[in-house]
């Protein structure tokens, strides 16, 4: 029978590797300290957002990591070209967050509430990507934990793209 350090030992090494190979494949230009996102403006049924826009691979993949926190005012938008589903994971936040995903008429798809940060070497390969339900997107909206309830967001709100 073995011990319980043959086991973990194995388990742990294997876990930092992978976090280290998912880190190492990040794009460049997405691991730096400071990273420009264009700002935009949006309307989600009668709230008004002022956004970072993530419309690149790399602004993608970055995302919110690093930030140490997002007034309710503020949020993060992920544009894609073509509805898809639209993976988001919480590697390297801060912070917790609720995530909608948006069709390309603006209309919500999918709604996770506070969506947890993952953080630690063995939580970086088990940090859960949520798909938006599997359901088609072109916009994801990222904001603070506890604004979907703050505001009343349902799956009947609607998202206006002002400027982006």
């Amino acid at each position: 029978m073995a011990t319980r350090g043959q086991v973990l030992i194995p388990i742990a090494i294997t876990a930092v590797i992978v976090g280290v190979v998912g880190v190492l494949t990040i794009p460049a230009d997405s691991k730096l300290a400071e990273v420009n996102f264009s700002n935009g403006t949006i309307k989600l049924d009668n709230i008004t957002l002022n956004v970072q826009v993530a419309e690149t691979d790399a602004q993608r993949t970055r995302g919110l990591m690093f930030q140490n926190q997002l007034p309710y005012n503020q949020g993060m938008i992920f544009v894609v070209n073509n509805e898809q589903v639209i993976p988001i994971w919480m590697l390297n936040m801060q912070f917790p967050l609720d995530i909608i995903w948006f069709d390309g008429n603006g209309n919500v798809v999918h709604i996770a509430k506070y969506v947890q940060p993952c953080q630690s070497a063995i939580q970086t390969v088990t940090c859960a990507v949520d798909n938006g339900g599997g359901k088609l997107a072109k916009y994801v909206l990222e904001v603070t934990a506890g604004f979907v309830s703050k505001f009343n967001i349902t799956t009947n709100s609607k998202m206006q793209i002002i400027s982006i």
